[in-house]
């Protein structure tokens, strides 16, 4: 990702509605559908700047993994030294068998070769692991945003369950999310198309739009998984070996 992205990330993870609201809907879809023991090992790769970890760790022991060096510094002055480089798909240093869950939150989709990336995860996990992963839905919805995120695609949901097919994994659980404000993200994405506007589009709001934002998002903890979601700006998918 360009560097001011990073950057963007480390300054208002703990305050924009998106990422605050995005934690609570995934550690709802942890708690109610991943089994874990109660002394899970954890991994996540691609932390950033560790802003998911604090939630990941109420379900057991994390460790996270990061490439871009000034993001892992601030990952381990957050969390501590469990935090190392490793790159998708190789995983270098990273045991087998080591994992009963592994989350990748929006990475995929930085991984030219997806099918290599979900296969070398599988390995790290224990008998009985789970991969979760988001990535962003919806190929139409490309704009400057994906440009500066370095991103290589969207996804439908026939797109991800064919990666996943072909990866030797199983698909437990698939869905739409951050739904409910998909019609005005929609249109902002097609605007920016429109205008040919470059860059990403993460700047944190007024603070009581982001106070609204951050509820109607959250508002999904209580459907994803649930209910059957309408069209969202994400994916969720928790996958298994078969």
């Amino acid at each position: 990702m360009d560097r001011s992205i990073y950057d963007a990330m480390a300054a208002q993870d703990s305050v924009h509605w998106w990422y605050v609201a995005r934690r609570d809907v995934l550690h709802d879809l942890i708690a109610r559908y991943i089994p874990l023991p109660t002394n899970a090992r954890i991994l996540e790769i691609g932390c950033g700047t560790g802003h998911n970890l604090s939630m990941l760790a109420k379900f057991g022991t994390v460790e996270g993994s990061e490439l871009d060096p000034a993001s892992r510094a601030i990952a381990i002055e957050r969390f501590g030294p469990v935090i190392g480089d490793a790159r998708l798909p190789e995983l270098d240093r990273i045991e087998d068998g080591r994992y009963d869950m592994v989350a990748l939150l929006d990475v995929l989709e930085h991984v030219e070769d997806d099918v290599a990336a979900l296969k070398g995860i599988a390995k790290r996990l224990k008998p009985g692991g789970r991969i979760l992963v988001t990535v962003p839905q919806y190929q139409w919805l490309w704009s400057g945003h994906d440009v500066a995120n370095h991103h290589f695609k969207r996804y439908s949901k026939k797109s991800l369950r064919a990666a996943v097919a072909a990866s030797g994994l199983e698909m437990q659980k698939l869905s739409s999310f951050n739904s409910l404000l998909f019609p005005l993200a929609a249109a902002n994405r097609i605007a920016a198309q429109v205008r040919h506007r470059e860059g990403s589009e993460d700047a944190l709001p007024p603070a009581p739009v982001n106070s609204l934002f951050r509820t109607i998002f959250g508002l999904e903890r209580h459907l994803i998984g649930r209910v059957p979601m309408p069209p969202g700006v994400s994916l969720a998918a928790i996958l298994s070996p078969r």
